[in-house]
């Protein structure tokens, strides 16, 4: 993929994800989308920051859950999958998320545009 094309899906990715967020659990946590950096601050003080990484095309994840991520775009399953682990980066934020919101994240189920 190039250049022009991972930011256009990366940044269609993270305002998906602000959208689906702020609607879903906007009343029980913060929820801020600048300059490409999604923030999720939950109530216990914790802080999910989601971000692009141009150069290595991938989107990086620091969750106070499972700790960082790097997440690879997998056309085939048409999903960012993390790049040691495996899993799918809407699947494992939608579990942490709801668990932290005590309600459902609004990221379940999640499809790429």
């Amino acid at each position: 993929m190039d250049e022009a094309g991972f930011l256009a899906l990366a940044n269609a990715t993270l305002a998906d994800m602000m959208e689906r967020l702020d609607a879903a659990v906007g009343n029980v946590m913060d929820i801020d989308l600048q300059d490409g950096v999604l923030t999720i601050e939950i109530d216990d003080g914790g802080q999910y920051v989601v971000n692009k990484q141009a150069p290595m095309q991938q989107i990086w994840v620091s969750s106070p859950v499972s700790g960082a991520g790097h997440f690879d775009y997998d056309r085939e399953r048409e999903a960012w999958i993390n790049s040691r682990s495996g899993a799918e980066l809407m699947n494992l934020l939608a579990a942490e998320i709801s668990s932290a919101a005590g309600q459902p994240s609004g990221l379940e189920p999640f499809e790429t545009q």
